[in-house]
């Protein structure tokens, strides 16, 4: 008898230390979710607001107005459907061809064993740690002089695929780091079936692995999509006509040549920001299952 009090004692006790840790925990989660937030749902309420009467009656005043006239203002002077255009010329291909090739090195470093795969891993990897600053003007002489070394100086420097190039080569690392982990995951069984089947490597690739790596493809693009649109410095550095820029350099179009109208700012970056939420939209699913890779086995 006392042996099960003991026990109900210390199945209370520890009861109640596991109900502080959820208390601390969910506290944490709270204040990390406001903090997140707030910045976002400032803009927001910013870019509701005149600037006339932020001025006037300070930043913390009760508005008199909300309205969508910052919106109307900032579509007419963002130029959006050539800066969306030049957007998507980049962003489109440049997630395209980083999730292709990183999936193709993925494959082979996880499917097949040779001497040198390992090192190859890592190398990719290693070169999406190299800060853009570190490498953007040896990438700007290079861009150059290819240019003069085939006749044409814009061939990738002030070119959108100049661009692409760059994005590629840096999130590639990435890619193929998290595609090759996922794949280590799948069976080998399931490769050693097709390749009895006589499956080829190509079949094997197109076949069996890439319908397996729908969810892992689908949350890096998601990623991708993000990282690509918002970037701001290559379009910055390796372009110099401004109505070939993406997106994000048009919210300079927004700042006044003395005064800048940061109620207006804040609903540029808020138009720039929806493509991103419509693709997170499209492919959340995909992109919550991609979250949970590895976290299950069978």
């Amino acid at each position: 008898m006392s042996i099960d009090v003991e026990l109900q004692a210390a199945a209370t006790k520890y009861r109640n230390k596991q109900k502080i840790k959820d208390r601390f925990i969910s506290l944490f989660i709270g204040i990390f979710a406001v903090v997140w937030i707030f910045p976002i749902a400032w803009t927001i309420w910013s870019s509701l607001r005149p600037y006339k009467e932020v001025r006037a009656n300070g930043l913390f005043s009760v508005p008199k107005v909300l309205n969508l006239a910052n919106y109307a203002d900032a579509i007419s002077r963002m130029e959006l459907p050539t800066y969306f255009f030049n957007t998507a010329l980049i962003t489109i291909p440049a997630v395209f061809l980083t999730l292709f090739f990183g999936s193709l090195i993925a494959f082979v470093v996880s499917r097949y064993s040779f001497k040198w795969n390992v090192s190859l891993l890592l190398l990719f990897t290693a070169g999406n740690l190299l800060p853009a600053q570190l490498v953007f003007i040896p990438v700007f002489k290079m861009y150059i002089t290819l240019g003069k070394a085939v006749g044409i100086p814009r061939l990738l420097y002030d070119s959108p695929w100049g661009v692409v190039l760059i994005h590629v080569a840096f999130q590639m690392g990435f890619a193929t780091f998290v595609l090759s982990s996922y794949m280590k995951t799948v069976p080998k069984e399931i490769s050693e079936s097709a390749m009895v089947d006589g499956a080829t490597v190509f079949t094997h690739y197109t076949k069996v692995m890439l319908p397996l790596l729908r969810p892992a493809l689908a949350s890096l693009a998601v990623l991708m999509t993000t990282w690509i649109y918002n970037d701001f410095f290559w379009a910055l550095v390796l372009m110099s006509t401004d109505s070939k820029r993406p997106i994000t350099s048009a919210l300079g179009r927004l700042q006044g040549e003395f005064v800048t109208d940061y109620n207006l700012l804040a609903a540029g970056a808020v138009i720039a920001a929806l493509p991103t939420l419509i693709v997170f939209f499209i492919l959340r699913k995909q992109f919550v299952s991609g979250l949970t890779l590895g976290s299950t086995k069978g």
